[in-house]
């Protein structure tokens, strides 16, 4: 099939303008930081799930798939999750983020939050294929992920993380 002229020329002007359109990394960050801190100062969910040494709120569709000492593996769909605890640690605690950057120093996005009694923080690395490393914690709790959907798994990830109790 040969295309007019015209054609072509509005096929790449749709096209550059879809690209043009796509948010910008510093947007998306802004706006997973956003979401991180309105879940880690909302109200804590009821949990609906647990072990002996925590309990927690999985939301909608997220499933437990396996547990280890002081880790949880949880599915939604394709995407995983990775629930890390340290019962011995408070929602004031920073040891387990600064354990975390100790560990990877290079992080593109270091972002903290307080709130009264809560420490929490997300962390973003730039991966290949417009894929990214999310990290997000309070206190002695972190949750991680590889995900191309900053904002959305954000949310989700500071959701389960606020969720947390220590029995």
């Amino acid at each position: 099939m040969r295309l007019n002229g015209w054609k072509t020329s509005i096929i790449l002007t749709a096209v550059l303008l879809l690209a043009g359109c796509s948010p910008s990394f510093e947007e998306e960050q802004k706006k997973a930081g956003e979401a991180a801190e309105a879940e880690m100062n909302s109200k804590q969910e009821k949990a609906n799930s647990g072990n002996k040494e925590i309990e927690y709120h999985l939301p909608f569709g997220v499933e437990l798939e396996k547990e280890t000492p002081s880790n949880i593996l949880l599915k939604n769909g394709s995407k995983t999750y990775i629930l890390f605890y340290n019962p011995h640690e408070n929602a004031q605690s920073r040891i387990v983020y600064e354990s975390t950057l100790e560990q990877q120093p290079d992080w593109d996005v270091k972002h903290t939050f307080k709130k009264e009694e809560k420490f929490g923080y997300l962390l973003i690395k730039r991966l290949e294929d417009d894929a990214y490393q999310v990290v997000t914690g309070i206190g002695g709790v972190k949750v991680t992920t590889e995900t191309k959907n900053l904002q959305p798994d954000a949310a989700i990830m500071m959701n389960i993380a606020n969720s947390v109790k220590v029995k």
